[in-house]
């Protein structure tokens, strides 16, 4: 009898509870992409894995994948990580897979950074996001994938940031630092019931992906470690992200597509995106739109957010050179407590890629909705400030209730290069969209 024809019952149960999970009367993603039950399972402890948090296991999950990706089994093929600690390099996923981490069982990443692998930049950013050249490979990675899903029961895929964060701070990164889990040009991907930690950059990044469903997931990193984001749609499409808690050192969702010149000769917007029932805490961004928007970004929902301790709640950036455009965006109920700004939507954020931007390349930015916003301790209810050149129009604020703190502390609305309207919104917001009755931008939304 073979190691993975052990494999626990309880397993075989967690499965089919988490394939058939529904929240009655509640919308979800169920829908966007089946479930996959496999009928072939094989455990990393068949391919040498051992957790005793010492040993090496870079090779055993890379012969495991390996033999999923060449044996085909119909259906596909479900890797079992059982309890313990599995110390591993980096690894490629294949299409067909499921990557199933049993309660206790924790993926952790080495720190051998010089050994790190390189691959090329991402075209739609022409180099790496923080440094010139190539960028390290994610921890856990995909490249042309479909039908892949990563769950369990809530194990934990840890990446030991802390020596990249401090690479970071020292300014002695070569390139770009790994994200935790990222896929390229994949489709048919599901991410549910696993805990992510202590990524060395972006947690989760589809980039140039469809049909994503993130959900049930926790993740988690120290606000003071940099450019650690929750999870990052990239030039991505029928993206839904939904019942999740993100405490991170940046924006705990933030949807991108591309960076400057080489976003916009790419040419991919990231589209039909939700967001719902996050809650979290971040020193950036509770749900952020952009920086890097050069592809367009459009049709993003997000509704039924609560989020702590946040430097922005609700934020929408961009800036000169970006070109793209951002529309069709909706923020729906959303509570916030102890923020120093709660509604943010700026033209000149965001650094360039290198000096060769067309600074004529502007932005095109309307049909922002924010509507049943509520906050308190709220420095600065809002600010929203187009370009002179580019002005953002079609802001509907409707039903806005973003209480301050008392004393000197709190500052009013800041508005400029904006047009839209307001209804319901408290404290008053600033001329330019302020007034008391139906019309305009809010009025098709209301």
């Amino acid at each position: 009898m073979s190691p993975s024809s052990l494999l626990p019952l309880s397993l075989c149960f967690s499965i089919l509870m988490i394939y058939s999970t529904v929240a009655h009367g509640v919308e979800t993603c169920s829908g966007i992409v089946p479930m996959r039950y496999r009928n072939d399972k094989i455990s990393i402890a068949d391919f040498g894995g051992v957790g005793d948090g010492k040993t090496v296991n870079t090779k055993a999950f890379r012969a495991a994948i390996y033999r999923i990706q060449h044996l085909k089994r119909r259906g596909g093929t479900l890797l079992y990580i059982p309890p313990g600690v599995f110390l591993t390099g980096s690894f490629n996923l294949t299409s067909h897979m499921t990557l199933y981490l049993a309660r206790g069982a924790i993926i952790k990443a080495t720190q051998d950074t010089w050994n790190w692998p390189l691959i090329a930049p991402l075209p739609s950013y022409g180099r790496g996001r923080e440094r010139l050249g190539g960028r390290y490979m994610s921890f856990i990675h995909g490249d042309g994938l479909h039908d892949v899903v990563i769950t369990g029961e809530n194990g934990t895929i840890d990446g030991q940031g802390d020596i990249w964060w401090n690479m970071w701070r020292q300014r002695t990164l070569q390139f770009t630092r790994p994200n935790l889990v990222e896929f390229l040009n994949s489709r048919g991907i599901i991410i549910s019931n696993v805990i992510f930690q202590n990524s060395p950059f972006w947690n989760i990044h589809p980039v140039y992906c469809s049909n994503v469903v993130i959900r049930f997931v926790t993740i988690l990193a120290p606000h003071d470690s940099p450019n650690t984001d929750g999870i990052d749609p990239d030039s991505s499409s029928n993206v839904c992200i939904e019942d999740s808690y993100i405490s991170t050192g940046d924006d705990l969702v933030a949807v991108k597509s591309g960076w400057d010149e080489y976003g916009i000769a790419y040419g991919r917007p990231s589209s039909h995106i939700t967001i719902r029932r996050i809650t979290g805490s971040s020193p950036f961004a509770g749900i952020a739109v952009g920086s890097e928007t050069s592809g367009g970004v459009e049709h993003v929902l997000a509704e039924n957010i609560n989020l702590y301790d946040m430097g922005v709640g609700l934020h929408v950036k961009t800036n000169i050179g970006r070109g793209g455009f951002i529309r069709n965006i909706t923020f729906s109920d959303v509570y916030m407590k102890n923020a120093r700004k709660g509604i943010k939507i700026a033209g000149d954020v965001g650094d360039h890629p290198d000096d060769n931007y067309n600074p004529n390349a502007l932005p095109v930015v309307k049909g922002i909705i924010f509507r049943g916003v509520w906050g308190e301790n709220v420095l600065q209810p809002g600010a929203i400030q187009g370009l002179k050149s580019s002005p953002f129009t079609g802001i509907c604020l409707s039903n806005i209730n973003l209480h301050g703190v008392p004393g000197p502390r709190s500052t009013p609305w800041k508005c400029s290069d904006v047009s839209g309207a307001a209804l319901e919104v408290s404290p008053f917001p600033c001329s330019e969209l302020a007034t008391t009755h139906q019309t305009g931008s809010c009025s098709d939304h209301i």
